[in-house]
């Protein structure tokens, strides 16, 4: 599998859109990289630019942007709210799959050297990627900002890591960047009903780790309280892994609480939007929505969704869109400017532009695509997709009951019933893909060349190694199938009895989803060679069969006896 990480540049420009789109022609210029979103901020005159690719590729596309901003950035003329010290002001690579942070720190110092010596510019390495504690810190780095940085990279204390040390004609123009390895971070803004920088940074500093400045008696006016080496002493404000500013936005007409979440698995932005609402509150200041710059996983914003509705008392068993739509309209995503999904959550943007697939055509066209003279869809992923359709409606009845039953405590048990429902049916619309991608592969091998000896061996090979991946598909898809009926059973004993026979009929289908997958196991085992693995697959086959067939009978026995009564 691809190792893919992720680049978030930030340039100093905001205002002038036609020297960011010179920038994101070359990063566009390298095959294989993708760009995910360029927001732009006039009040901080920034623009936070995000794209993904394997990591050569990000690093090469990541170099040739630096050096374009380089060119038509002059960092002596520029001013903006946001804290800044280079053109290309902060370069971060983050992990995103198959890849290690020790991995990515090493591509992180490969590309700050590439930089800093083929560029001169001065490079600080920050977060996973720095070489000693204290600048491990971004704000350390950039502390000062571009009008400190003649003074800053002339000290031996904070020489750069790499390029120059000196304040020239050139460096003038470019300051500094910091390169840096980090987790996933989410830049996210929250929207307050005043105008008062003051009363934002007040809240700032209550909610972002760092805190605030201790002092004697009077919290604004009284001493600041310092260590035996005279540096300010520092009371921890209340959410890890998150730092914080108070800003006003002239576009907006309002100050924000300015927030990088640094560790979403520590403060994921749920628990940081509600204890800003509760920290403003204590200083008569009301929020009114928030902003995501750039973008987010989805588990964050579903976490958000899910914890909202939580709140209510309603299930959370329901299609993502649905908790999407929550998470947007609870954390007034859309007040400032539009939050769109398809842009601003990761996994939908590489989704974006992969091939169609079976699973978003309307059920007409899935019936006719099915019908028709193509090999697939077939048997295995029609198997799947009935599967999904029996877990969705064991799903539907734990949502029905989560609702009735939404007055008394027993609404979160089906409710967490109902997210298990979902589990099942998402993860076997997958397989309604997955099950013909199966059977592609082994199309694929098929037609490998066979003119040499050689090649006949790798088509060997090729076609054996399809044909194990093409009985483990189905063989998962059985598994799923069978697993899912836990919540049918579940369903039929205890849920809505309006909806009984609901249950029934997702009973009927989850059985027939285990033996049609059943079917297509073994008929790819007949041209598979490892015979020892045959025998294992198609033993524990029967075993989950024979196990969904008895619970299929033991559910429908209840249903019936529900519905004769």
């Amino acid at each position: 599998m691809k190792k893919i990480i992720e680049c978030v540049p930030n340039f100093s420009e905001g205002c002038d859109m036609s020297i960011i789109k010179q920038i994101t022609d070359e990063i566009e210029k390298i095959e294989g990289i993708k760009l995910l979103d360029v927001d732009p901020g006039v009040a901080t005159n920034r623009t936070v630019v995000t794209f993904v690719g394997e990591p050569e590729q990000v690093c090469e596309a990541a170099f040739l942007a630096v050096k374009k901003a380089s060119e038509i950035i002059d960092m002596s003329k520029h001013h903006g709210a946001h804290p800044r010290f280079g053109a290309t002001d902060v370069c971060p690579l983050v992990p995103i799959s198959n890849i290690s942070m020790e991995e990515t720190v090493e591509y992180a110092r490969k590309l700050a050297k590439k930089i800093g010596e083929e560029l001169e510019i001065p490079i600080y390495c920050y977060e996973s990627a720095a070489y000693t504690e204290v600048r491990r810190n971004l704000a350390n780095c950039r502390s000062g900002e571009y009008e400190g940085l003649p003074k800053k990279i002339t000290s031996p204390e904070w020489k750069p890591d790499f390029g120059p040390n000196t304040w020239n004609e050139k460096t003038v123009r470019t300051g500094a960047i910091a390169v840096g390895a980090r987790n996933f971070l989410v830049a996210y803004n929250i929207n307050l009903n005043t105008t008062s920088v003051n009363k934002a940074n007040s809240i700032a500093y209550d909610v972002r780790e760092k805190g605030r400045v201790k002092r004697e008696g009077n919290q604004v006016t009284g001493k600041i309280i310092k260590d035996e080496k005279g540096n300010s002493v520092f009371e921890p404000g209340l959410l890890k892994s998150v730092k914080a500013i108070g800003w006003y936005i002239e576009e907006f007409g309002i100050a924000q609480i300015s927030m990088n979440l640094t560790d979403i698995n520590v403060t994921p932005v749920h628990v940081a939007f509600e204890t800003v609402c509760e920290r403003a509150a204590v200083h008569g200041i009301r929020v009114t929505g928030s902003e995501i710059v750039g973008i987010m996983p989805l588990k964050s914003i579903l976490d958000a969704g899910k914890y909202f509705l939580h709140k209510q008392g309603r299930s959370t068993g329901i299609a993502d869109e649905e908790i999407i739509k929550i998470a947007i309209k609870s954390l007034g995503l859309n007040e400032v400017k539009q939050f769109d999904p398809k842009k601003n959550i990761i996994e939908y943007l590489l989704e974006e532009n992969s091939k169609a697939k079976l699973i978003d055509m309307d059920l007409v066209k899935f019936c006719h695509t099915t019908a028709s003279e193509a090999p697939a869809p077939g048997g295995g992923s029609i198997s799947a997709y009935i599967g999904s359709l029996g877990a969705a409606l064991g799903t539907m009845v734990a949502n029905l009951s989560a609702n009735k039953f939404r007055h008394d405590d027993s609404w979160k048990n089906f409710s967490d019933w109902a997210e298990k429902g979902k589990y099942y049916h998402d993860e076997l619309l997958k397989m309604v893909d997955e099950d013909t991608n199966a059977f592609n592969k082994i199309m694929a091998a098929f037609d490998l060349p066979k003119n040499s000896d050689s090649e006949k061996e790798i088509r060997k090979q090729a076609i054996q190694e399809a044909t194990k991946f093409a009985i483990e598909i189905p063989f998962k898809t059985m598994t799923l199938c069978y697993e899912s009926m836990e919540i049918l059973l579940e369903m039929s004993k205890n849920g809505l009895e309006a909806s009984i026979s609901d249950a029934g009929v997702g009973t009927l289908s989850a059985r027939t989803g285990v033996q049609g997958a059943f079917l297509n196991v073994k008929i790819n085992c007949g041209s598979y060679n490892d015979k020892t693995f045959v025998e294992k697959i198609i033993s524990e086959g029967k075993t989950i069969e024979q196990k969904a067939l008895e619970l299929e009978k033991e559910i429908l026995e209840i249903v019936n006896k529900k519905i004769n009564k």
